[in-house]
């Protein structure tokens, strides 16, 4: 039996269809923002690490100054070498932090291509 449907009942179908997608679209956004949020902290929790060696690092240089000023060989030598180290870790943070911090992508992109798909098919007329 071929039962035809009323167009009122079509167009609740495409409604429901079109609220569907929507509803699918926000969660995938969510979903997309969420990552790339992590990411981001992440990235930041390496920069703020990096900045903190590079401080600590300053200091060093600082107190290397003064007791090279001093004329404290053996004790400019040791701050002097703590100071480069620190000055090491500090660059290998900060470095990977910037490259994190590029990855980080702010616009969902699996999100803007399925609306475009979506968009594209609607547009498409129905035969």
């Amino acid at each position: 039996m071929n039962e035809e449907r009323s167009v009122s009942v079509v167009l609740q179908d495409i409604l429901r269809n079109l609220q569907e997608m929507v509803r699918s679209e926000v969660r995938l956004a969510k979903v997309e923002i969420r990552d790339e949020a992590r990411r981001a902290v992440s990235s930041v929790t390496w920069l703020a690490a990096g900045v903190v060696g590079a401080l600590s690092a300053w200091i060093f240089l600082l107190w290397t100054l003064a007791y090279l000023l001093a004329a404290r060989m053996s004790m400019w030598a040791a701050t002097l070498l703590v100071a480069v180290v620190m000055a090491g870790v500090a660059s290998v943070l900060i470095i990977g932090g910037m490259r994190r911090l590029r990855r980080i992508q702010p616009i969902p992109e699996r999100t803007a291509q399925s609306v475009k798909e979506n968009l594209e098919w609607m547009k498409q007329p129905t035969k």
